[in-house]
């Protein structure tokens, strides 16, 4: 599913003549199979969250490729890669990141306008989402009128309403409590198991690290356990 062979990454501070280098991935590899749940954790400043920033293409890498379903997005234009996220990628972050003005029911539709299916289309694949998820009574709900919980969850509808092969995870359950943390854990190896969708997670709690089929661990911009797949 994904390939990530000697990727390294840095930033140039400063301004011409006073430029400084930022090293902050050095030579990554590794792989994640279909259907698996790979956890990454590492300290803050590890290079973790460029790594997946790196992997969306959002940020392209200064050495290194990336492959993800056999194609080579590293390379890929910005343009390009957008229309490459949209087909083969599902995105859950930490603080959700819902459009306030809309309800859950549009905030879940809206990769299907993007993608520009029709209206009885959207309605009918946005309401078996919310079922799925359990929300259906909260459809008409705007984000500031749901817990944490649920709206974690209307953000896991949105990341699965176009049925991507892979979703990628940054700190999924750093806003939640606890108790909301363990659901939310059980609900992502449901979706692993019942629809083979393979995670790829970010984070430093270690609970979220245990639902891992693998995990890998990242200091200093390195890779020091758990590249090889199983």
């Amino acid at each position: 599913m994904i390939t990530v062979n000697q990727l390294s990454h840095h930033f140039i501070l400063g301004k011409k003549k006073q430029e400084t280098t930022l090293s902050v991935l050095q030579d990554i590899s590794f792989q994640v199979n279909k259907g698996e749940i790979v956890t990454i954790v590492g300290k803050s400043g590890s290079g973790k969250s460029t790594l997946l920033n790196l992997i969306s293409g959002f940020i392209r890498p200064t050495e290194g490729g990336i492959w993800i379903n056999d194609q080579q997005v590293s390379d890929l234009t910005e343009a390009e890669f957008a229309d490459f996220r949209l087909e083969h990628m599902g995105f859950i972050f930490q603080s959700f990141q819902l459009i306030p003005s809309m309800t859950a029911f549009q905030n879940i539709e809206l990769p299907l306008i993007l993608k520009g299916e029709s209206e009885s289309s959207r309605k009918k694949i946005t309401l078996a989402i919310l079922e799925k998820v359990g929300l259906t009574e909260f459809a008409d709900h705007y984000p500031s009128e749901l817990s944490g919980g649920q709206q974690q969850r209307v953000s896991i509808a949105r990341a699965l309403v176009l049925n991507p092969p892979l979703i990628l995870a940054d700190e999924p359950t750093g806003s939640l409590d606890s108790e909301t943390e363990t659901e939310l854990l059980q609900f992502i190896k449901q979706l692993n198991q019942e629809m083979e969708i393979t995670f790829l997670i970010i984070t430093h709690d270690d609970e979220v690290a245990a639902i891992g089929d693998r995990t890998i661990t990242i200091s200093d911009g390195r890779i020091v356990e758990g590249a090889r797949s199983q």
